[in-house]
């Protein structure tokens, strides 16, 4: 991958939002110096995803015979880290998305990643952003300690958003502008509804609805950015490959039809069972993360 060409594209320079205040860590990071590690570690991902599978499903047979642990509180202060890291996310990346459509339109928000060459703020975010996909991996320990039900799509969702993730920055593609920011948006309400539920508040049934409501909205959009994405190329200069293209409308279709299929059984099906019931209960109250990247 040539990623001077990268570096070099002749796209307009344009105007950044103007932050109220950064932090030296934002102000000083550059991106370009970002994408050489991050390509040379991509392959540590699968070994990482692999890791992940093996501890998962092994440490679901060592504790199957074994108490389970409670671990309320530090599942408490774990989604309360990961809702306060989501919400300062998505200040960065929000007004850096607002900013760029109210000024320069739709088809730059998905076309030229000045998010990553330009803005060093939104870079910085995004850089972490990436790297909490290894991180959101330690949400799956507290499932397996708590001896909570595992369901395909918590796993799943794992390892594709966390090989996705990494490999679009390092792509540069001007799609994660788009991505980043909804996950955030979208894990901003979401943990902090799982940090409420394991300190013990029962927040009402609507906000668990309004917020698979949200991941599924998520999909949608998220299928919507890939094919603008695709028409755009057929005749204008955009910074998403082909190949970023393919990757990423299987991910985002394979889990809208998992999210629809969870919000029909959960909420719509008048046969819900009582093990159904009782594994939404469980999933809910153990931080099991519902989302995208």
């Amino acid at each position: 991958m040539d990623y001077k060409m990268k570096e070099n594209m002749n796209y307009m320079q344009i105007s950044l939002p103007n932050y109220s205040y950064t932090l030296n860590l934002e102000k000083n990071f550059i991106y370009w110096d970002t994408v050489t590690p991050m390509y040379d570690h991509l392959p540590y991902c699968f070994v990482y995803c692999a890791m992940y599978v093996i501890l998962v499903f092994s440490g679901k047979y060592y504790l199957s015979d074994k108490p389970k642990f409670d671990l309320r509180r530090w599942l408490a202060l774990w989604s309360l880290m990961l809702a306060t890291f989501s919400v300062l996310g998505f200040l960065r990346m929000g007004s850096e998305m607002y900013h760029t459509l109210s000024n320069y339109g739709f088809y730059n928000s998905i076309c030229v990643p000045n998010f990553l060459t330009q803005d060093s703020v939104a870079a910085f975010w995004t850089f972490l952003f990436t790297l909490s996909k290894v991180v959101e991996l330690g949400d799956t320990a507290f499932i397996v300690l708590r001896k909570q039900p595992l369901i395909f799509l918590h796993w799943y969702h794992h390892i594709t958003v966390l090989l996705y993730t990494w490999y679009s920055y390092t792509e540069t593609s001007a799609t994660g502008r788009w991505f980043t920011t909804m996950n955030l948006f979208v894990h901003s309400w979401m943990y902090s509804y799982y940090a409420l539920k394991a300190m013990g508040f029962s927040p009402p049934k609507w906000v668990a609805i309004t917020i698979t409501t949200l991941q599924l909205t998520q999909m949608i959009l998220g299928c919507v950015i890939i094919i603008a994405a695709y028409l755009y190329r057929q005749t204008n200069e955009c910074n998403v490959t082909p190949y970023n293209i393919k990757l990423s409308m299987m991910m985002y279709f394979s889990y809208f039809i998992l999210f629809a299929r969870f919000f029909q059984q959960a909420y719509l099906s008048n046969k819900l069972g009582n093990k159904a019931k009782k594994a939404y209960a469980n999933e809910t109250s153990s931080n099991d993360k519902f989302k995208m990247k």
